[in-house]
């Protein structure tokens, strides 16, 4: 019925007036007044006039509504007609990045469209309803239709589909084990097993799981080993386990029975060590940590404790630390085993207070457990212990992220944190700005340092390296070149040769801003970047990437935007807001890049997730009872606020960059998987991975199997089948990727997302190969936790 019916079938003797749209009207007006109030807010810190614009019409649209005027559809339409136009321009056809500018218009819009909803209007010009219809249909079809089918295709970059091959390292050996965290000690994460291919991947069914029975927050982020015909793997409260390799049955499990209280309960691997010419118990060992600062040494075999090792097959790695607070010092790396040495760091919490436990880097003998070396950045010509009376010089940067070795150069390789706090530093010391941030190259026998390279000077950000340096050999014009890459939070990747710590693609040092930093703090006016390799960063925020579920919390995202202080990359902290970007978690952390060594080709899973951050007065501080863990009140403060920084003059506030729907306020994709040949230095390819149907507002899932590039944090698994297997994405779903072209090849469901590093083995009695991968989310990005691991094998 067109609105000419309508009002003739009203004006009938006997029929009742239609009334107006007033209901309607008032939830229009209460949304136009909303988006009017933040569209002059956003206009006030220099943002887009659109939002101010779109709420003056709507309350317009609501005040002829309530009066029951025709014009108010006109009016819509027209707002409609404006939208789609700001849209386009501002973010072409991208679908996540037209959603919150468009759906909420088009939702108020096709009310206006039901005749019900109109009975009530009159006066104006009549409004054919089939015309409008049709107009909007052949709308909704161009903005979403089109994209929606290009979105498989445009969400991929492809620029070179052909990979040109570069010798390299070998993968891990013949047999089919996987020896440490990184497959091997050069961490490439590259397997020689080729039983699973592009061609049969899709028949890949589940072989076995297993289930620790803790679940913790943190999930599982363990990376297990294979040695023979057994899994060893560790969970958050340390448990270690051994398990059948072809069927997943538990051979044995050890409970070191820490505190499940204490802060950070994450293992992200064992370490397995032969004692060279030795039978009978304890000739092959496995080495675990606790998060209460112990170094365990287990029976391989049996996981009965090494009795001839430290105290009944245990070393405290507390001492010489002097009092150490419960929860501020602990190891959840892999241990890293070279030349009958375990060689540890150490993990301390983040911006609690100045003078936390020191970052000193400690080699055991594996054997007996006696203290062989420590790297003491502030006592470097200590070998040995502390003297009584003396302790590890503290508040040092520290080493959490996975550490690399080559036997051949003696060398380990060490991925530096910096000196916490992050956020201030001015009380620093040279030696502590020196190795922040930096991949150090130590002697295996005398700890001694022999090179270092800083991927971030005077590090404010959190850069730390929680990356695990690669180790590769390049061709180069004199003959192959040992090469290390070491992938940062920054999203950038720095080559240098392994055996000087020289650069092996150039490093441009540019000017980075000063502005806004803190009073007393000091800056470096310039930061290293790598221009041969392909930045993976994720380029520049600008209003326009703000993004939100709803046109209300993409404007307040587009506000706080405006409000802080955004100069590029390295914005300084201080007491206004600013924005850090990439976030704390990167770039790429723990999961490090991976190399397929046979092809030449370098894998990565990128995050994109900006943080905002500000400084404030140690009075305010005070004043909201910041303090520091176990110093006042318990769990860290940055759970519920402010993190002391106890110490300095400032405490801080930092976290991802959220709408109040708690999604993040830049548009997707928030992750991407790239490929990069090593020979050209080019992208092969680069895909958002992941999809929408676990992501949603407030923590509820949309359901929207779409690419997307969801929240992830993890490593690929890289095979001489030609595939890459990742996990990482917060989509609870595990995949196999063509390495060469990027194509997705097989995806299935796990019980939570994997946010860890698959590997892959030979099943010693089946003859079969396995992929194994450890699916129990993260709580700072998935829906869940749990404590599950999966073996998938061919049929």
């Amino acid at each position: 019925m067109s609105d000419r019916d309508q009002a003739a079938s009203a004006s009938q003797p006997g029929a009742r007036p239609a009334r107006k749209p007033r209901i309607f009207a008032a939830i229009m007006a209460l949304f136009g007044a909303a988006m009017l109030y933040g569209g002059v807010e956003l206009v006030r810190v220099g943002g887009t006039v659109f939002y101010l614009i779109a709420g003056a019409a709507m309350l317009a649209t609501a005040v002829l509504l309530w009066r029951g005027s025709r014009w108010a559809v006109w009016l819509y339409g027209a707002l409609i007609a404006l939208a789609l136009g700001w849209t386009l321009y501002e973010t072409g056809l991208d679908i996540w990045a037209m959603i919150p500018r468009l759906g909420f218009f088009y939702l108020l819009f096709a009310w206006l469209l039901i005749p019900r909803a109109r009975r009530g209007l009159a006066g104006g010009p009549a409004f054919d309803p089939r015309v409008a219809r049709g107009t909007t249909l052949g709308l909704v079809v161009a903005m979403l239709g089109v994209p929606l089918a290009a979105l498989p295709y445009a969400s991929m970059i492809t620029r070179d589909g052909t990979p040109s091959a570069a010798p390299g390292t070998a993968g891990p050996a013949a047999d089919g084990d996987w020896t440490a965290f990184g497959g091997t000690m050069a961490g490439t994460r590259f397997s020689a097993l080729d039983e699973i291919t592009p061609a049969n991947v899709g028949k890949l069914r589940v072989a076995w799981t297993y289930s620790f029975g803790d679940k913790i927050p943190e999930g599982l982020q363990v990376t297990p080993i294979k040695i023979g015909s057994s899994i060893y793997a560790c969970n958050g409260v340390n448990n270690i386990v051994s398990l059948d390799a072809d069927t997943g049955r538990q051979n044995w499990r050890y409970d070191p029975k820490v505190e499940k209280e204490t802060p950070f309960l994450s293992c992200r691997g064992v370490a397995y060590y032969k004692v060279p010419d030795a039978t009978g118990a304890c000739a092959e060992r496995i080495f675990g940590t606790t998060v209460d600062g112990r170094l365990i040494a287990l029976d391989a075999q049996t996981g009965r404790p090494c009795q001839g090792f430290g105290r009944n097959g245990q070393v405290s790695l507390l001492e010489g630390f002097g009092k150490v607070l419960p929860g501020y010092y602990s190891h959840t790396a892999a241990p890293t085993i070279a030349r009958g040495r375990v060689v540890l760091g150490g993990t301390m919490p983040d911006n609690q207070y100045w003078g936390e436990p020191s970052g000193v880097i400690r080699a055991f003998d594996a054997l007996t457990g006696k203290l062989d070396w420590a790297y003491d950045v502030g006592k470097p010509e200590r070998r040995g212990a502390p003297e009584p009376g003396e302790t590890w010089t503290h508040s040092t940067p520290n080493n959490w992220g996975q550490m690399a070795y080559d036997d051949e150069l003696g060398l380990v390789y060490v991925p530096m944190g910096n000196s916490t706090p992050d956020y201030f530093g001015a009380q620093r010391r040279p030696f502590d700005d020196e190795i922040s941030s930096a991949v150090v190259a130590l002697d295996v026998e005398t700890g001694r340092r022999r090179w270092l390279f800083q991927t971030v000077y005077h590090d404010l950000w959190d850069y730390d390296l929680g990356s695990q340096p690669v180790l590769f050999d390049i061709p180069g014009p004199a003959g192959m070149v040992k090469a290390l890459a070491q992938s940062t939070k920054r999203g950038e990747v720095f080559l240098v040769d392994r055996v000087t710590g020289k650069p092996l693609a150039p490093v441009e040092e540019r000017p980075v801003s000063t502005r806004g930093h803190a009073p007393g703090e000091r800056l470096s006016p310039t930061q290293p970047f790598p221009t041969d390799m392909p930045s993976l960063a994720g380029g520049l925020l600008n209003e326009r990437m703000m993004w939100g579920l709803t046109p209300f919390d993409q404007m307040w995202c587009r506000i706080r935007f405006k409000e802080a202080r955004y100069d590029g990359p390295m914005t300084p902290p201080g007491l206004t807001p600013s924005i850090t970007y990439p976030g704390y978690l990167g770039g790429m952390d723990w999961g490090s890049v991976s190399i397929d060594t046979d092809r030449g080709i370098m894998v990565a899973v990128t995050q994109y997730l900006a943080n905002r951050l500000i400084l404030v007065t140690r009075e305010e501080a005070l004043r909201q009872k910041a303090y520091p863990m176990n110093m006042g009140r318990r769990g860290l403060a940055a759970l519920r606020g402010l993190n002391a920084m106890e110490g300095t003059p400032y405490a801080e506030e930092t976290g991802p960059f959220l709408s109040p729907l708690k999604v993040p306020c830049q548009q997707p994709p928030w992750s991407r998987i790239s490929a990069i040949d090593l020979k050209t230095k080019k992208i092969l390819w680069s895909r958002p991975l992941g999809s929408g149907k676990e992501a949603g507002p407030l923590g509820m899932k949309s359901h929207l199997p779409l690419p997307m590039g969801v929240p992830a944090l993890g490593g690929v698994l890289v095979s001489r089948g030609g595939l890459s297997f990742v996990g990482a994405a917060a989509d609870r779903s595990f995949r196999a990727i063509e390495t060469a072209t990027g194509k997705i090849l097989w995806q299935v469901p796990i019980p939570e997302s994997a946010h860890t590093t698959p590997m892959t083995y030979l099943g010693p009695k089946s003859g079969k190969q396995f992929i194994l991968v450890s699916a129990a989310g993260h709580r700072s990005l998935s829906l869940g936790a749990g404590d599950t691991m999966v073996a998938y094998t061919l049929p």
